[in-house]
């Protein structure tokens, strides 16, 4: 099965009193590029999804996300009893102890005694973080199982149009295929004429060399080995939509070599439908490479 490189997926869940939210998403690349962005302190959990996702994406940008929050109560103030009975006593002895050395003291206030160190206390998070650990991973399956079903959608679709495009190459092969055959006759006058004015000016030339001009010039002309390449590299991309894994970066060296094809195929038509339909070739190989650079 084929699968796009783009996709994307998120996901929210929930454990105690935490809860979080995924962003999965996917886009092209030359290799596998995963990037994390997840709370540091939930030990053991990058490493983790990277070897997931790693055993689900062979090739691609990759960037997943998470943000984690809190309840209410984790991390709100709370009054510390014990605390506040320690500071008290203690302005008491210390009221005390100015009085009897004449001293008088401004009141304390509210605001200044819960300013104290220890009165008012953080409440510490109750989650364990193995635990959540184990619950993010479990929830993540799900995001990732999606992202990945996008992505062989994607595929499937993108394999449709390849294999179309395929069709159309190998249509317009055939097509050029019939043109050079149709030229042959046109080609030989040519050839004949050429021969005719290279004969009249052939005075102290070598014949041997004059028989390798010509074949040059016809060799030059020949587009059957283009041809013949065109129809094997249709046939090997045909190959590679049906087989298993990867093949993205196959298919994307075989456009080059379409490409080539068709190049050298215009450059040796010698005939105004010829280069019609190469160029009409070059067109639908750059189409069908710009598909390929999508593809995993």
């Amino acid at each position: 099965m084929r699968h796009s490189m783009t996709g994307y997926a998120s996901g929210q869940g929930s454990f105690g009193a935490v809860r979080w939210t995924w962003d999965l998403r996917g886009v092209n690349g030359k290799g596998r590029d995963l990037r994390l962005r997840v709370p540091d302190w939930i030990d053991g959990l990058e490493p983790a999804l990277r070897g997931v996702v790693s055993r689900a994406v062979t090739r691609g940008n990759v960037t997943v996300a998470l943000r984690v929050q809190g309840s209410e109560e984790e991390g709100a103030l709370s009054l510390s009893e014990p605390q506040l009975a320690r500071v008290l006593s203690a302005m008491t002895r210390i009221e005390a102890e100015a009085m009897e050395q004449g001293l008088s003291l401004a009141p304390a206030t509210a605001a200044q005694i819960v300013a104290l160190r220890g009165v008012m206390d953080t409440a510490e998070p109750q989650t364990d973080p193995v635990a959540l650990r184990k619950a993010l991973l479990a929830d993540f399956d799900a995001v990732l199982a999606a992202f990945v079903q996008m992505r062989a959608a994607e595929g499937q679709a993108l394999a449709a149009i390849l294999t179309d495009q395929l069709a159309e190459i190998a249509t317009l092969t055939e097509t050029a295929a019939e043109q050079a055959e149709a030229r042959r006759d046109e080609q030989t006058d040519r050839m004949r004429g050429a021969l005719a004015r290279v004969m009249d000016n052939t005075d102290g030339m070598d014949a041997q060399r004059i028989a390798q001009e010509l074949a040059l010039i016809a060799v030059k002309a020949d587009v059957t080995e283009e041809l013949d390449r065109l129809r094997a590299h249709v046939a090997a991309a045909r190959d590679l939509l049906q087989a298993e894994g990867a093949v993205g970066r196959k298919l994307d060296f075989l456009m080059q070599e379409f490409n080539r094809e068709a190049n050298t195929l215009c450059s040796k038509a010698q005939s105004v439908p010829l280069t019609q339909t190469g160029l009409a070739l070059k067109t639908v190989i750059d189409q069908m490479r710009e598909q390929v650079q999508n593809l995993e």
